[in-house]
């Protein structure tokens, strides 16, 4: 049986919608987070032809976030100490394009939001 996804059905279409549109510098749809490990994404868009092939910045909590392409697939198998499954941050709001997420994340080593 697959696992449900922390994606809500207004993510998945924010994500689509950037996907289709020809800017590149979008605002986060969401934030997705282990609970018990330090990995962290803040993701924009999808693949339109792979809608589980997500953009953004991802921090595996190993001082150096990058910015591509994820599996959500492999998102959701990611697992810390305790075996938690990965989860939305339902507090998050995008307050900035993500530029400007990636540039605070590299001099921080880290996604601080």
């Amino acid at each position: 049986m697959r696992e449900l996804t922390p994606l809500t059905v207004e993510d998945r279409v924010s994500l689509l919608v950037n996907g289709l549109s020809g800017e590149r510098d979008h605002r986060p749809v969401c934030k997705l987070f282990s609970p018990d490990a330090s990995a962290t994404w803040l993701l924009t868009e999808c693949d339109i032809d792979e809608p589980d092939r997500l953009f953004g910045l991802c921090d595996l909590g190993l001082g150096a976030p990058e910015l591509g392409f994820v599996s959500l697939q492999e998102i959701m198998e990611v697992r810390g100490r305790l075996g938690l499954p990965v989860e939305r941050d339902q507090h998050f709001i995008a307050d900035k394009p993500l530029s400007e997420y990636v540039a605070e994340a590299r001099a921080a080593g880290r996604i601080t939001v």
